[in-house]
């Protein structure tokens, strides 16, 4: 069918009498839709997804789960327990464009009771097995994707169970323009026979980038046999002449030097002419503690030391063995230390995750697994700062099926920060330089009635101190004391946010800010039944804040991710009795919600 012949069935479909509206646009759906080449799937509903045509979803800090460091300066990571499309959704408003690197280990969908599909175990013969997982991924990857800034990077964890079809997946959801690497993870030091014949001891990580990611450089590990020395600290290095062969090329660099008997040489050819040495004498003066000299039949040898550390950094191999990031083996050894691994066979190492952050964060960067498991990526976040002084924050999200959230994922996470004593009593110190909080998904119906919007509002105050990395509430604002019906303040020091949840309050806090000697604009996040964050209100202290109406936003960042959905303010007939009722919603402090 040429372009001209679709256009004027377009236009018949748009005619046709006794269909409906829905039928009409999967009709013209169908026909729009134009792939020629990639992976094509049946695509199966999750019940995670029809619940959100319902409700939005929001999160709910538990306060008696977090973990306060005493350090000023300590990075807030999150562990969300919750369906991680549902903590997709809200990080999608909370951190759109603003991860640095996302890990994830997603189930391998191997038919073992690996794989959850609406409340049930996909086994081998599920003639859908392949298009249930693929469904599963791509709404969690298109949304991963907005997550990542344009220097950002995500590393997926796989096996030949489903390699090849992630691989066309990413493709089409990253483009294959940001198709980095597949590596190749050596899983095993224990050889063991497959099924099929084969002895299976690698897994896959593929890697997709955005347009600035780089790719860091790493230290050789593998040190060449001929630095075969070893200074006093403990440093390996190896020899060379200090003579420079050839015949004399410089007067300059042909000048006496004293050795540790207080004779004198100087650099000479071997058929009695002047040679010189490979540095100049200022330099030798300056790098004199890499001198050594070798006496030998009575004669002196000047060398100087090329130490390993002084190895160039390589490129990052797409082979990694066990012995440089750890093996299935030692990670479940590792996780026996501090906690009760036995509902996890197969987690992975903390070494490896630090490889990936080593290669591919900077200092400051935003990681997140979605697929948390028993959270070794916070745990290999947490050692990977203590180790290079870093501050990079982490944020993890798993259900809490069989308590894994609550028992495995924070109890582990929390030994690490306060410390904990091994099955044979050994006491490993805690990374007490981290603060670790804990949040659940929670629901607003997702009827835009005024009702809703004020509960939306209500509840999202703890993703806005998510979003603005701000927790620090205080208990007035100005001298006027504060209500969290009403507003609420939060200030650290360097950063300050106020959420209003009553506009008859804006006047009162307008007087307030306009005597304020303010250096970083205040961020005020304000209830608005539209878009518009009263800017009128605001003008004559606009140089002083920055404002965005709530829940627009919300509503704003959600439409990109959940299912389409029309909603409507739910209001009388009667135009005089909606006018009453929206104006009383509005304007009553005491309403209960």
């Amino acid at each position: 069918m040429n372009n001209n012949e679709r256009i004027n069935l377009i236009h018949r479909i748009g005619e046709l009498e006794g269909l409906t509206d829905r039928e009409r646009s999967a009709l013209l759906g169908l026909l729009r839709e134009s792939k020629a080449y990639g992976l094509v799937w049946e695509d199966k509903p999750e019940k995670v997804e029809e619940k959100m045509q319902e409700e939005l979803p929001v999160l709910r800090e538990v306060p008696e789960r977090a973990l306060i460091s005493d350090a000023p300066d300590a990075p807030n990571h999150i562990l969300i327990e919750g369906d991680n499309l549902e903590a997709l959704t809200t990080l999608a408003y909370t951190h759109a464009g603003r991860i640095d690197v996302i890990y994830i280990d997603p189930p391998y969908n191997t038919g073992n009771k690996d794989f959850v599909y609406n409340d049930s175990f996909v086994d081998r013969e599920d003639t859908y097995r392949h298009s249930k997982w693929l469904s599963f991924m791509s709404r969690r990857l298109k949304i991963a994707k907005q997550l990542l800034s344009d220097k950002g990077v995500i590393f997926i964890s796989i096996d030949d169970n489903e390699q090849a079809q992630l691989k066309l997946l990413c493709d089409e959801v990253f483009g294959e323009d940001g198709f980095l690497g597949d590596i190749i993870w050596e899983k095993t030091d224990s050889p063991r026979m497959d099924v099929k014949g084969f002895y299976t001891r690698h897994d896959y990580i593929l890697v997709y980038k955005r347009p600035e990611f780089e790719l860091k450089r790493i230290p050789q590990n593998n040190i060449p046999k001929h630095y075969n020395k070893v200074d006093e600290q403990g440093k390996r290095y190896y020899l060379k002449p200090l003579r420079l062969m050839g015949g004399h090329k410089s007067d300059s660099l042909y000048y006496g030097i004293q050795c540790p008997d207080g004779s004198i040489i100087f650099p000479m050819e071997t058929n009695g002419e002047k040679g010189c040495w490979r540095w100049s004498k200022k330099k030798f003066e300056e790098e004199n503690c890499r001198i050594e000299f070798i006496k030998s039949k009575k004669k002196w040898s000047v060398n100087y030391r090329i130490y390993a550390d002084d190895l160039p950094d390589m490129p990052v191999s797409t082979i990694w063995s066990f012995e440089e990031v750890g093996s299935t083996r030692t990670a479940k050894t590792g996780l026996t230390q501090i906690v009760d691994q036995s509902i996890f066979s197969y987690p992975k190492p903390v070494s490896l995750i630090v490889q990936i952050l080593k290669v591919a964060s900077s200092n400051n960067s935003t990681v997140l697994d979605f697929f948390a498991g028993s959270g070794t990526t916070l745990h290999a976040t947490m050692q990977l700062n203590a180790e290079n002084g870093g501050h990079r924050q982490c944020i993890l999200v798993t259900n809490n099926e069989n308590g894994i959230c609550e028992n495995v994922t924070y109890e582990r996470n929390k030994r690490v920060i306060q410390g904990y004593t091994t099955p044979k009593g050994e006491q490993v110190a805690g990374l007490t330089d981290n603060t670790l909080r804990y949040y659940k998904t929670d629901f607003v119906g997702r009827t835009r009635s005024v009702q809703n919007m004020r509960r939306l509002v209500n509840l999202s105050t703890d993703m806005l101190c998510i979003k603005e990395d701000l927790y620090a509430e205080q208990p007035t604002f100005c001298g006027e004391r504060t209500h969290k019906n009403i507003f609420r303040y939060f200030c650290d020091g360097r950063k300050q946010m106020l959420v209003i949840y009553r506009e008859e309050a804006i006047d009162r806090l307008v007087e307030l800010i306009y005597g304020m000697d303010v250096t970083d604009k205040i961020k005020i996040y304000v209830f608005s039944p539209s878009e518009d964050p009263w800017e009128d209100s605001f003008e004559h202290v606009a140089d002083k804040v920055e404002l965005c109406a709530l829940p627009a936003a919300i509503y704003n960042a959600y439409r990109r991710i959940l299912p389409k959905k029309k909603t409507n303010i739910l209001m009388t007939e009667d135009k005089a009795d909606a006018k009453a009722t929206l104006e009383n919603l509005l304007f009553n402090f005491d309403e209960k919600e």
